[in-house]
C-alpha cells in the first residue's frame, strides 16, 4: 500500500520508539484519527478531556523514555491542552502534539472558521511557546523532512513538539519519513570535559552525585548507576528524580529535598565541595527551596547538551557522551557503600486509629513488602510528599510546574504502557479535575488502585496560607461514585479499614479500586510540613 502523509506521520513515530497514541476525535481531526484505527500501525486510547490526554501521553513518555503522543482536533482541543504541554516542556518530556487543522484551502476562503482565535496560526504561534520544534505539514513535497526535524528534536532535546497535520491532506500520497538523525555529539569535547571533571571530583574532600530526570529521559539509569558505583561517593536524586535507580545496587543516599528534606541527604549534597549534577533541573522544588545551600561556584552541571562548572562551558555535550566519556577514565575516589538503605516506616496499626496522611504511606510500604515494586501515579498536593516517605519505587509525578490533574491520567498511562497496575496518590482537589478519567477503564480493562485523600481541603495550599476559607472543599463522597465509573469504591476512616481496602485491591483486578481515604483538615505528613516550614522560613527572610 502507498505511503499517505497520515500513515507516514505515523510510521515516523513508531520507528521514533512511540508505542501508543492518546487523544479526542474532532471535526478537524476526524480524517487523521479514522487512519489511526485503520491502519493498526500504533495503539490508541481515546480519554475525556483534553488535558487528561496531555499528561496522560506525557506520563507515557515518562515511563517509557521515549515519545508520548497527544492527538486533538484544531483550536477547542489543542488550546484546552496548554497547560498540560507547559507542563510537560517545563519538566523536560518528549511529548508528540499533533493537531488536526484547517485544510488547505480552508484558509484561502477568507472566512472565519469555527475553533478560530484570532488568525488561523493563532494556535500554531501559541504553541511556540510551549515547543521546542513545530511545524504545519501544508506542503506534501517538504512533509517527510519537517517530520523528521521536528520528531528527531523532540528526541534529541526531550522537549515537546507540535504539528499540525491539515485535515484535507490526510490521505494524499506522500514520501516516507527519513530515518532517525540525531545531532552527533563532541566525543573529545566530552572527554576533555570528563578530564576535567574526574580531576575536580579527586581533588574534592567530599564529593558527591545528584542524579535528575535527564536520567529517565534519556534511559540513562544503567549507565550512571554503572559510573556511581565505580566512583564510590555518595548518590542522591532530585525531588523530581524520585523513583530512579529503584532497586538498583549503588551508593544511594537518598532523595535530595534541601532543608525539607531528610538531614543526612542535605549534609551529603549541601556538604560537597564537588557536586556533580547529571541531568538536575535547576528548580525551587528541586533544591527543596534552598537552593542556596548549594555552592554553584563548586558546581558541576551537566544539563540541557551542555556541561558548566566554573568559567568553563563544554556545549554540545549530551548527558550520555559525559556519562561515556566519564565511565571510561573513572576510577574510585570515594568510599560509600554499595548500598545505603534508606529505612522507611511500615507496620501498619490494624485498629481504629484514625487515619492521618503518613499513614497511608506507612500501608504503601507494607504492600511493597509483601507484593514487590508497585508503579505509583502521584499527583501534587501532600500526595507528592508522601511518596517521599514510600520505599523506592517506579515514581511518576509533576514535580516542578506542579499542576493538579496529573495524577489519575499518569496512572492510566502506566497500565496503558506497562500492563500492570499502578497505586495512584491523588487528593480530592486534583480528583475534581481529572479523576473522572476512571470511567474509561472499563473499555480497556484497566484496574489501577486509586487512592483519593479526602481531607475535604487544598490542604497544600492551607499549608502555606492557614486560615482561609477558600481552601475548603466540599464532600463529593467518592467511593460512592465508583460503581457508576465500572469499578469498585470503598471510604475508609481508619488504620485497620485502610489495611482492609488495600488488601481487598491487591485480590481483584477486575476492575479499577478507588479508596477514599478520608483525613482531618489541618494534618499533612512530615515531609510536607517540613517544605512548608521551610518556604514561610524563607519567605520571612526576604520580607525583613
Amino acid at each position: 500500500m502507498s505511503e499517505t502523509l497520515a500513515t507516514a506521520l505515523l510510521h515516523a513515530l513508531k520507528e521514533r520508539g512511540a508505542d501508543r497514541i492518546f487523544g479526542i476525535p474532532g471535526d478537524f481531526v476526524l480524517p487523521f484519527f479514522r487512519v489511526i484505527a485503520g491502519s493498526g500501525i500504533l495503539p490508541w486510547h481515546t480519554l475525556s478531556h483534553e488535558p487528561s490526554v496531555g499528561y496522560a501521553a506525557d506520563a507515557a513518555g515518562r515511563i517509557g523514555s521515549t515519545l508520548g503522543v497527544a492527538v486533538v482536533t484544531y483550536g477547542a482541543g489543542a488550546l484546552n491542552m496548554v497547560n498540560a504541554v507547559a507542563q510537560a516542556y517545563a519538566e523536560k518530556s518528549p511529548l508528540v502534539v499533533i493537531s488536526g487543522g484547517p485544510g488547505a484551502e480552508e484558509g484561502r476562503l477568507g472566512l472565519s472558521l469555527h475553533h478560530q482565535v484570532k488568525t488561523l496560526n493563532s494556535q500554531f504561534e501559541i504553541f511556540g511557546e510551549l515547543t521546542c520544534a513545530q511545524g504545519i505539514l501544508n506542503e506534501l513535497a517538504s512533509a517527510p523532512a519537517e517530520i523528521a526535524r521536528i520528531l528527531d528534536a523532540a528526541l534529541s532535546l526531550s522537549r515537546p513538539v507540535y504539528i499540525e497535520i491539515p485535515r484535507d491532506l490526510v490521505d494524499m500520497p506522500c514520501a516516507p519519513v527519513p530515518g532517525i538523525r540525531l545531532p552527533k555529539p563532541d566525543r573529545d569535547a566530552a572527554r576533555a570535559c570528563a578530564r576535567e571533571i574526574i580531576d575536580r571530583l579527586r581533588a574534592a574532600k567530599s564529593p558527591a552525585v545528584l542524579v535528575g530526570v535527564e536520567a529517565r529521559r534519556y534511559g540513562l539509569e544503567g549507565k550512571i548507576a554503572g559510573l556511581c558505583r565505580i566512583l564510590c561517593i555518595p548518590v542522591a536524586t532530585s525531588f523530581m528524580g524520585r523513583g530512579l535507580f529503584a532497586g538498583t545496587d549503588l551508593p544511594l543516599v537518598g532523595t535530595y529535598l534541601g532543608s525539607a528534606g531528610e538531614a543526612s541527604v542535605a549534609r551529603a549534597i549541601e556538604g560537597a565541595d564537588c557536586l556533580l549534577m547529571l541531568g538536575v533541573i535547576v528548580s525551587d522544588t528541586n533544591f527543596g527551596v534552598s537552593g542556596r545551600n548549594i555552592d554553584m561556584r563548586t558546581s558541576i552541571r551537566a544539563l540541557d547538551r551542555t556541561v558548566a562548572f566554573g568559567h568553563h562551558i563544554y556545549p554540545e555535550v549530551s548527558l550520555e557522551a559525559l556519562i561515556d566519556a566519564l565511565t571510561e577514565i573513572a576510577c574510585s575516589i570515594g568510599t560509600a557503600a554499595p548500598r545505603i538503605q534508606t529505612v522507611y516506616a511500615t507496620g501498619l496499626q490494624d485498629d481504629d486509629t484514625p487515619l492521618e496522611p503518613s499513614h497511608i504511606a506507612i500501608a504503601i510500604n507494607d504492600l511493597l513488602d509483601e507484593y514487590g515494586p508497585i508503579p505509583i501515579a502521584a499527583d501534587v498536593g501532600d500526595c507528592l510528599f508522601i511518596g517521599l516517605e514510600i520505599s523506592d519505587t517506579e515514581f511518576v509525578a509533576p514535580g516542578y510546574y506542579a499542576s493538579m490533574g496529573m495524577g489519575v491520567p499518569a496512572g492510566l498511562a502506566f497500565t496503558a504502557v506497562t500492563g500492570r497496575r499502578p497505586i495512584v496518590l491523588v487528593g480530592d482537589g486534583a480528583f475534581q479535575m481529572t479523576g473522572w478519567e476512571l470511567g474509561n477503564c472499563q473499555k480497556y480493562g484497566w484496574a489501577p488502585i486509586v487512592v483519593v485523600l479526602n481531607n475535604q481541603s487544598w490542604e497544600m495550599l492551607r499549608s502555606f496560607q492557614p486560615g482561609q476559607k477558600y481552601h475548603d472543599l466540599d464532600d463529593w463522597h467518592y467511593a460512592d461514585i465508583a460503581p457508576a465509573l465500572g469499578g469498585r469504591g470503598t471510604r475508609v476512616q481508619t488504620c485497620a479499614e485502610l489495611k482492609g481496602a488495600l488488601d481487598l485491591a491487591m485480590a481483584d483486578n477486575s476492575c479499577f479500586h478507588l479508596i477514599e481515604a478520608m483525613l482531618p483538615r489541618g494534618k499533612t505528613s512530615g515531609s510536607l510540613e517540613r517544605f512548608a516550614q521551610a518556604l514561610r522560613k524563607i519567605s520571612a527572610m526576604e520580607n525583613e
